[in-house]
């Protein structure tokens, strides 16, 4: 259903306080006025509105007639969504900090758009989540395309002085790391013991009890038999203290589980005693119900592993009982031989800018076979057509030299082969696109620690995707601010030197 946007009604605004003597404040506000330009001048904010507007109605019953007061209610609250999603992805801050700092930040209420002469409400914390989720991973993917696109065909509206260069594409791949502990068997259990019993614990702070010990008991039962297990190395018989110690978990988890299954039954056939609405109730049954579904395979696993000393593939792996699209990734980097999360697909221009991104939820191909997929997107994407592409020697392969060669794109990607590199090194041009490519290690690191967080704390992998697209959005309006900010600061130093 196509969406008619209503124009928003100017309202009055106070003016930005001035601050002196502080370098830091003034760079952060320089770059989110200048963000806040790009978003309005090169018409940003207006496409991801009529997208969230759009996705919104098609959501509704056709027979239903909306107000046209409800649709300029849910328009003021996508601007807000887009802005605030930004300005808290800029400054790395999580819903309830950001609430508390947006509430006294007269520059964040400014970019935000709360601001009035009369009164600043600022959006809650819950506000702030629902505000993380508020549109679909494509409708970010297509504003992050329109800026690209924007400024590489109009440059003026951002304001650049000349077109951003998307001729060459430099590509690398990392791992997302998601926000779990290091994934030991018996810790499983232990983690499964936790759960179970709290949720045991609420229903039985509603009035609804049958005969057990109390819930913390079991608790401290299973952490002092995790530290019995923790010191299994300093003995001098530790695997058969392992098995012995796994042998008391497996048994206590089995008690566990029994009175998780009781409660759970005992709650849903009489949760009408209790306080809770049905929906309230649905919830812990969930919680439940997520750990009692996964527990045998999680015991399996660690009988076959302790016990029975006989390894687990990894696709058949339980990592966590909360986090189920994480994979293991195997990159024999220095002090991260494997790691935990999905496999995220960079593509980046020669200025920082992000012009292609894929994140994995199975296990990633090889990094040669991701080549093709990559460039193609980007050019159908972006309505380009690149010239170089750059990476290390893990996307060679012959089948990509050939089709680079096929599509006319200089081949800057690191021979795998050391007598072809060593003929390639010759030239002027394959050995400057490998020196950018190097730099291309820092902007992984810089999207990963200052936009995406390391680890990533959002749950489950749909609201991963998303919050991957929100820091490419947020990291590629930084860049493209900067470049605005240095060289309109050139050109004034040109003016004066003139003058």
């Amino acid at each position: 259903m196509a969406a008619t946007i209503i124009p928003f009604q100017q309202s009055l605004r106070p003016s930005l306080p001035t601050i002196e003597g502080n370098a830091d404040y003034r760079q952060t506000r320089d770059e989110l006025l200048c963000i806040d330009r790009i978003l309005r001048d090169t018409g940003l904010e207006n496409k991801y509105v009529t997208a969230a507007v759009e996705q919104w109605l098609a959501g509704l019953d056709p027979s239903q007639k909306v107000r046209p007061s409800v649709v300029l209610n849910y328009q003021t609250h996508s601007r807000r969504a887009l802005r605030c999603n930004i300005v808290r992805t800029y400054l790395k801050e999580n819903f309830r900090s950001f609430a508390a700092r947006l509430a006294d930040s007269p520059l964040l209420q400014r970019f935000c758009l709360v601001d009035e002469i009369d009164r600043v409400k600022v959006p809650a914390k819950s506000t702030l989540q629902r505000y993380a989720h508020w549109t679909d991973e494509k409708t970010l993917q297509e504003v992050i395309h329109e800026t690209l696109r924007q400024a590489h065909q109009h440059p003026e509206k951002l304001p650049l002085d000349q077109p951003v260069d998307l001729d060459a594409c430099f590509l690398d791949t990392t791992c997302l790391k998601a926000n779990i502990h290091y994934p030991v068997d018996w810790v499983l259990l232990r983690d499964a013991t936790r759960t179970l019993m709290k949720g045991v614990d609420l229903i039985r702070g509603q009035g609804l009890r049958h005969r057990m010990e109390e819930p913390a008991l079991f608790i401290k039962r299973m952490n002092q038999l995790c530290i019995q297990t923790t010191h299994a190395p300093k003995k001098t018989d530790n695997k058969k203290h392992r098995k012995k110690m796994l042998r008391k978990m497996d048994k206590l988890i089995g008690t566990v589980a029994q009175h998780a299954r009781r409660y759970r039954k005992i709650l849903d056939e009489q949760w009408d005693k209790t306080q809770w609405t049905r929906p309230q109730v649905e919830q812990v049954l969930r919680r439940l119900d997520n750990v009692l579904d996964q527990l045998p395979a999680a015991r399996e696993q660690a009988w076959q592993r302790i016990i029975q000393e006989q390894p687990v593939a990894n696709q058949d792996k339980i990592l966590s009982l909360y986090e189920s699209a994480i994979r293991v990734v195997v990159r024999h980097k220095a002090g991260a031989e494997v790691e935990f999360g999905n496999t995220l697909l960079l593509g980046e221009s020669r200025q920082g800018l992000i012009m292609h991104w894929e994140l994995f939820e199975e296990s990633a191909p090889a990094d040669a076979r991701l080549v093709r997929g990559a460039l193609e997107k980007t050019e159908e994407n972006l309505q380009i057509k690149i010239k170089e592409a750059g990476a290390d020697r893990g996307f060679d392969s012959a089948s990509v030299q050939k089709w680079l060669e096929e599509e006319q794109i200089y081949n800057g990607i690191c021979p795998r082969d050391p007598h072809q590199l060593k003929e390639r090194l010759r030239s002027w041009k394959f050995v400057k696109l490998q020196r950018r490519r190097s730099q291309t290690e820092g902007r992984i690191s810089i999207i990963i620690h200052n936009f995406l967080g390391c680890p990533i704390r959002s749950k489950g992998f749909a609201h991963r995707q998303l919050a991957v697209g929100w820091g490419v959005l947020t990291h590629n309006l930084w860049v493209l601010a900067r470049l605005s900010i240095r060289q309109a600061k050139d050109k004034a130093a040109l003016r004066r030197k003139a003058a």
